[in-house]
């Protein structure tokens, strides 16, 4: 499964290889923007872009950028749930065996 996290980029580091910083999240990475690029690259500063292992994929806009990390977001709320309750599991079923004994 491909998943590709909003970042907008803030800068263009190498021209020539159409390379750029993005801000993911408050984590900058430089990305190519080869795949987003139409017309020179300064034009693509302040803009939103779904990143995915050092590519941006394609453009979106800054409301659907907001949407999809506020997913994301609660995609990882809901994962550190699932966690939880499965090292609470664990550690019933550990009691279990304990009593049983």
């Amino acid at each position: 499964m491909c998943l590709g996290i909003p970042g907008q980029i803030v800068k263009i580091t190498d021209p020539a290889r159409m390379m750029a910083m993005a801000d993911v999240s408050g984590v900058r990475r430089e990305v190519n923007v080869a795949c987003i690029a139409d017309g020179p690259l300064d034009t693509l500063i302040g803009s939103w872009a779904l990143i995915h292992v050092g590519f941006a994929m394609s453009a979106i806009d800054e409301h659907e950028a907001a949407k999809t990390l506020e997913a994301l977001r609660g995609l990882g709320e809901a994962q550190e749930t699932l966690e939880a309750m499965a090292q609470g599991d664990a550690a019933l079923e550990g009691d279990r065996l304990e009593d049983a004994s």
